[in-house]
């Protein structure tokens, strides 16, 4: 008689909530119209998290009830067409019409049709720490020597890399020194973090100030993904300079490769990429282009 008694309040209480879940849903989506329409038209597996996460801390009571009313779809119910001209689409709709910093909503979006389109694991964070923006202006940077000793003539290893040659080598090392200690020792990753480097201004991270030897440390060669959100040419790079400064009017700077894989160019005509941090902790990932 007491387990019949048991599971009758059970089922009235469930019964209770269920009700309760769906008048709370029901206010959400009336209250926060423009959010859950930019979280469905960016991904139904956003929508998944995001909606159960508010439903859980509007009430966080039952959250197994909650969760198993929003099932996520399967990959054939949302179907991606992965090409740069999609991709160009998709930033298209979610970039703010002028460059400026992104809300954590459109940097959400944004990492996650980047993850999806590349099957990449991106964020706009690494290790719960970012950089003062994720979207901005990308000017010009010279070559880095390498290891002591380089020079803009020992610099390039063929022919078709020598096209780089005009411009230039920087007066001195980059943020974390060279990239190696002598010639002899000098590696292909090595050459790999010059040639696709760029420099953002770690010093404007926030945090920077009360801790900028942990962000020094953090961010040194951390692999990012560059997008060109105006053409979907993308590449992924580290971190290997410091700057620019914020009087020039640019965010970030690429080295000559980078700079011509998107198609990007310095002074009057330079435009926006993407930067969003690609978590590679077992250094699998190629440095390089990405092509769709």
């Amino acid at each position: 008689m007491t387990d019949m008694h048991s599971s009758t309040h059970f089922l009235k209480l469930k019964s209770r909530w269920i009700k309760r879940h769906k008048q709370i849903q029901k206010q959400l989506l009336t209250q926060h119209k423009k959010v859950v329409k930019w979280v469905d038209h960016t991904s139904k597996h956003i929508a998944v998290g995001s909606m159960t996460g508010l439903l859980m801390l509007a009430h966080p009571v039952n959250a197994t009830i909650i969760s198993h009313q929003f099932v996520p779809p399967s990959p054939q119910e949302d179907p991606q067409a992965h090409t740069k001209e999609e991709l160009v689409r998709r930033l298209a709709d979610l970039l703010p019409e002028k460059v400026q910093e992104l809300g954590i909503d459109q940097e959400i979006s944004i990492a996650h049709t980047l993850s999806t389109f590349f099957s990449l694991p991106v964020s706009p964070t690494v290790e719960q720490r970012r950089l003062n923006r994720a979207y901005g202006i990308i000017g010009a940077e010279q070559h880095l020597a390498r290891h002591p000793g380089d020079t803009i003539e020992t610099h390039f290893a063929t022919p078709s890399e020598s096209v780089h040659v005009s411009s230039g080598m920087a007066p001195g090392r980059g943020a974390w020194g060279h990239f190696a200690t002598s010639r002899e020792s000098m590696t292909q990753q090595d050459s790999d973090r010059e040639k696709y480097y760029i420099a953002v201004p770690t010093f404007l991270s926030p945090g920077w100030e009360e801790n900028p030897q942990e962000l020094y440390r953090l961010f040194r060669y951390r692999k990012m993904l560059v997008v060109n959100p105006e053409n979907g040419k993308v590449i992924i790079v580290v971190i290997g300079d410091a700057g620019p400064a914020p009087w020039t009017g640019k965010h970030l700077g690429g080295s000559p490769e980078v700079m011509a894989h998107l198609e990007r160019v310095d002074g009057g005509a330079r435009g926006p990429v993407l930067y969003f941090f690609v978590d590679d902790p077992s250094d699998s990932i190629p440095l390089g282009p990405i092509e769709l």
